[in-house]
C-alpha cells in the first residue's frame, strides 16, 4: 500500500513553503511542485493557496489533507495489527530524559516475558524533536520531561509525575559549608551565584525553559560556558567546579562530588507519556502503557494539567 505521495502533500501543508518541503522528503523542489501541479489538475481545483511565497490549504486542500491523514492512519494501524496476529510486533518509543531510560530498563524485561516475539525500538533526542516525530505520528509513545501539557491532546497524555528541578553546584564549592541545609531562597540564587559559570540545555529543552524563565524574573543574563542536553556530561563538569547548573530529580547521582539544592518555592518539571494520536491500542500496546505508568504510582490518565 504506496502511500508515499500522500505524505508529499501533508509535508507541504505542514512547511507551507515547497523548497523546504522537498528538503524534508529528500526529493527534488522541481519533482515535488510537478506533482503538486498534476494532482490538481486531476482533482479540478487548488488545494493551496500561493501568497506571499507561502502555500496555505485551501477548503479542498484541508479535506484532501485530513483524508490522507486518515488513510495512512487506516495503512499503520492495519499492519500493526498484522503482525499482533502472532504477538509479534514492532512499538517506537521517543526519550527525552534519564527518567525514561530508568523507567524502560525496568519494565521491558517485564514486557518481553508477556510477548517475547515484540520488538521495542527506542529513541533519544531533544525535547522539540520528539514532540514533532509524535505529532507527525513518527513515534507510537514518548517519554518526556515537558513544562505543559501541550501541543499534545489530553486524551493522549498521561502526567506520570511532577519532577522537581534541584539546583545543582560543585560539592567543594563555599556555599555548601555555609549552608548544607539543601535548600535555597530563589531569592538568593542570583546574588550568590551571579558570578559562577552556568551550564545550560539546549534552547526549548524543559530545564531551559525553566532556568530562562527563573533569570527574567531576577533581571539577569547568565553566563553561560557551554550548552548541551547531556546530563552526564554537565554533571561531571560541575564536578570538576567548571560551572553551576539545573539537573532533574531523576537525573542525580550521588556518587558525583555535587551537591544538590531544592530552590524554595521549588521549581517543577513534568514527566509525561504521550501516546501518538489516532492509535488504537492492541494488548500487547496496552500492558507495555500499563507498565510504564506502574513505575509511577501516582500517575493520572488523561492529564488534565496545562
Amino acid at each position: 500500500m504506496d502511500t508515499r505521495y500522500l505524505t508529499y502533500i501533508l509535508a507541504i501543508a505542514r512547511k507551507k513553503n515547497m523548497t523546504k518541503a522537498a528538503e524534508e522528503l529528500y526529493v527534488s523542489q522541481s519533482s515535488l511542485s510537478q506533482y503538486l501541479t498534476k494532482l490538481e489538475q486531476e482533482i479540478g481545483t487548488p488545494l493551496f493557496f500561493r501568497t506571499k511565497g507561502e502555500l496555505t490549504l485551501t477548503p479542498a486542500g484541508k479535506l484532501y489533507t485530513e483524508a490522507a491523514e486518515k488513510v495512512i492512519h487506516i495503512k499503520t494501524q492495519l499492519y500493526k495489527d498484522i503482525s499482533s496476529l502472532d504477538n509479534k510486533g514492532h512499538i517506537t518509543i521517543g526519550v527525552t530524559s534519564q527518567f525514561g531510560l530508568r523507567a524502560l530498563t525496568e519494565i521491558i524485561p517485564k514486557f518481553k516475558a508477556a510477548y517475547p516475539d515484540y520488538r521495542i525500538e527506542i529513541t533519544e533526542q531533544s525535547l522539540p524533536s520528539i514532540t514533532k516525530m509524535l505529532l507527525e505520528e513518527n513515534l507510537d509513545l514518548g517519554l518526556i520531561a515537558a513544562n505543559a501539557i501541550s501541543p499534545f491532546q489530553k486524551e493522549n497524555v498521561d502526567l506520570l509525575r511532577e519532577e522537581e528541578v534541584l539546583f545543582t553546584i560543585p560539592a567543594s564549592h563555599p556555599y555548601t559549608k555555609k549552608n548544607p541545609s539543601g535548600s535555597i531562597p530563589q531569592k538568593d540564587l542570583i546574588p550568590v551565584f551571579q558570578n559562577e559559570n552556568f551550564l545550560l540545555s539546549r534552547k526549548e529543552s524543559s530545564l531551559r525553559v525553566i532556568s530562562d524563565q527563573l533569570f527574567r524574573q531576577a533581571g539577569f543574563e547568565p553566563s553561560a560556558i557551554c550548552e548541551t542536553n547531556s546530563v552526564t556530561a554537565t554533571r561531571r563538569m560541575v564536578a570538576n567546579g567548571i560551572g553551576v547548573t539545573f539537573i532533574g530529580e531523576s537525573c542525580i547521582n550521588t556518587s558525583d562530588p555535587v551537591a544538590y539544592y531544592s530552590l524554595d518555592p521549588k521549581l517543577y518539571r513534568l514527566n509525561l507519556l504521550v501516546r501518538r494520536k489516532n492509535w488504537i491500542l492492541n494488548p500487547a500496546e496496552t500492558y507495555l502503557c500499563q507498565l510504564i505508568r506502574s513505575c509511577f504510582p501516582d500517575a493520572e490518565p488523561q492529564a488534565s494539567k496545562q
